[in-house]
């Protein structure tokens, strides 16, 4: 869960933070597509591979909003990312 503030500041949790290897004075790039919200940790300067994956995201966002996915068991979903 994340706590959104007044001060519009995101909190993100420590077991989070250790999972995707997040230190002090690290750069976030946040992109929003209808309601979904992604954080990735980029490199600063955003690189052309940052660039490209958040390009990925925002199209599969509207891809998802379209109706345009397949169901899959965890076990399917599992092997597919791993793909990745």
């Amino acid at each position: 869960m994340f706590l959104f503030y007044l001060k519009r500041q995101i909190v993100i949790p420590q077991t989070i933070r250790e999972k995707a290897g997040l230190t002090e004075c690290e750069t976030l790039t946040v992109t929003a597509e209808d309601k979904l919200i992604v954080l990735k940790k980029i490199a600063n300067p955003i690189d052309a591979e940052d660039l490209r994956i958040l390009n990925e995201i925002k199209g599969a966002s509207k891809e998802l909003a379209n109706g345009q996915y397949k169901k899959m068991s965890s076990e399917e979903f599992l092997k597919e990312i791993s793909k990745w």
